[in-house]
């Protein structure tokens, strides 16, 4: 009990679990877009690109987070690009980018001989936050609620129709390339807490959940942030008590709360 009480009283704990909220707070309503739009797989094809981010930011010896979100809005931006001059299907070129930048990040790695951690990356390294992560998570977190809340009215007339949106006058192309940027720059925080392989997890799960507790879209969004950060409590708390690894700790939670709204049937 009194080793329990010491973890607790940690810095290391409580900078895992303020850097968990934060990424929580954001990927709730970004996840309900990705519900909404069936971004999965994007997600997948962003968080793929995560460790050549990783390596470019060993090489030119920048911070991970920042190198990280570098490369992902530059696959968003990319794929904006080959939409519109080839003719395949959106998940086409998904699958295309995905695996072949998960390719070369790999193959970067090797070739240079980066002193990574690969582990951490794929599966997460949350206990090992530093405040300037934190720092540096909480302004990326700011940014995207900011821009989120400026935003909200347009998403939501983007994701029910397109064209509809485009008769009143949202610009449609500027609307889905910040849904990508925001996806990106979360990809990029989100790293850091639950690692390359389960980004698109903590995504799309607590959104997944909200969907059966809400009525309207906007307390789908606020439901999806409430169960993220429930499941990072209760992720970090498994893993101080059993030692498990915090990323999928909370993946698991997650996983265990969706279940258990599946009980009720949907509102939205």
């Amino acid at each position: 009990m009194s080793e329990l009480i010491a973890v607790l009283g940690s810095q290391f704990l409580w900078l895992a679990l303020g850097a968990g909220l934060v990424v929580a707070a954001v990927s709730g309503p970004l996840g309900c877009f990705a519900v909404w739009r069936r971004m999965a797989y994007f997600g997948d094809t962003l968080a793929h690109s995560a460790l050549l981010g990783v390596t470019l930011g060993f090489l030119l010896h920048l911070q991970p987070t920042l190198a990280v979100g570098a490369t992902c809005c530059g696959l968003a931006l990319l794929l904006v690009y080959l939409q519109r001059r080839q003719r395949l299907s959106v998940d086409t070129l998904l699958g295309i980018l995905s695996h072949s930048m998960l390719a070369l990040g790999i193959v970067t790695v090797s070739l240079f001989d980066i002193n990574a951690d690969l582990l951490a990356l794929l599966l997460g390294d949350l206990l090992a936050v530093s405040p300037s992560d934190l720092v540096l998570m909480a302004a990326a977190g700011g940014l995207i609620a900011a821009l989120l809340f400026y935003l909200w009215e347009p998403l939501l007339a983007f994701t029910l129709n397109e064209e509809l949106a485009a008769v009143e006058g949202v610009p449609v192309e500027r609307v889905r390339l910040a849904l990508m940027l925001m996806l990106a720059l979360l990809i990029a925080i989100a790293m850091k807490v639950v690692g390359i392989l389960l980004i698109t997890a903590l995504l799309i799960i607590p959104a997944a959940a909200a969907r059966r507790l809400a009525d309207t879209p906007e307390r789908m969004a606020l439901l999806a942030a409430l169960i993220g950060g429930l499941c990072v409590v209760l992720g970090l708390l498994a893993s101080v008590l059993w030692d498990t690894p915090a990323g999928p700790s909370i993946v698991l939670a997650a996983a265990m709360l969706f279940l258990a709204t599946q009980a009720r049937p949907q509102r939205y």
